[in-house]
């Protein structure tokens, strides 16, 4: 059996228990308490050396430690639906915003809380080594996150997915980063009117909810 190491109040394994979902995969499922610092035990440290979740154990016994690497796996083991494109250019397409939300977004949202918050002094990064906090960082953060926005707004202008014309990992990951912005008090507005259109529309999906 597929198992999640999981932790229902952070974004990154989110983005792993929708996908899992969306494909109706049978998993187990262990919650990680990271507000205790339990990514950092030993215990935990022997699944995943990095500290971090998403962790998924695969029927092979092989733990993936990065949302891509999980997505590639149950994407190749179970390809319906396909969540990474079917066509070539589909997968381009998919992939390349993929990697835009993620470097755009998701990680500028991270800077900026990592680098402000009290509750992070001294965990700038997440992992098994200490960072100290760059307060600039924080405010580099929020202004890519605001440009982000507007390129994602222009993105969904005339259509319904983020890319390819199709429900895919990339909807799943926008989905859980512009989520994820409330954390640094950052949501989309009246200038973003067609962002909060697909927002609207992908509330629809039960999965989202997750």
């Amino acid at each position: 059996m597929i198992t999640l190491y999981d932790c229902a109040t952070a974004p990154s394994p989110r983005r792993a228990r929708i996908l899992l979902a969306e494909k109706g995969i049978p998993h187990e499922t262990v919650q990680v308490d990271l507000r205790s610092g339990e990514q950092l035990g030993e215990a935990y440290r022997q699944i995943n050396p990095l500290c971090t979740v998403p962790a998924l154990r695969t029927d092979e016994g092989v733990v993936l430690t990065s949302n891509s690497a999980i997505a590639a796996y149950l994407e190749a083991r179970f390809p319906l639906p396909p969540m990474l494109g079917i066509t070539p250019l589909d997968k381009a397409a998919i992939a390349d915003w993929h990697g835009r939300i993620e470097f755009e977004g998701f990680l500028p949202i991270a800077e900026a809380f990592r680098n402000s918050s009290a509750a992070m002094l001294h965990r700038a990064l997440p992992g098994p080594v200490n960072y100290e906090q760059i307060p600039q960082l924080a405010e580099r953060g929020l202004a890519r996150l605001q440009q982000f926005l507007v390129d994602l707004n222009a993105q969904l202008r005339e259509q319904d997915f983020v890319a390819a014309q199709q429900f895919s990992v990339a909807d799943i990951a926008a989905v859980v980063t512009i989520d994820f912005a409330r954390i640094v008090k950052v949501r989309p507005d009246e200038r973003h009117p067609h962002l909060l259109r697909w927002r609207s529309q992908m509330a629809q999906r039960p999965a989202m909810s997750l």
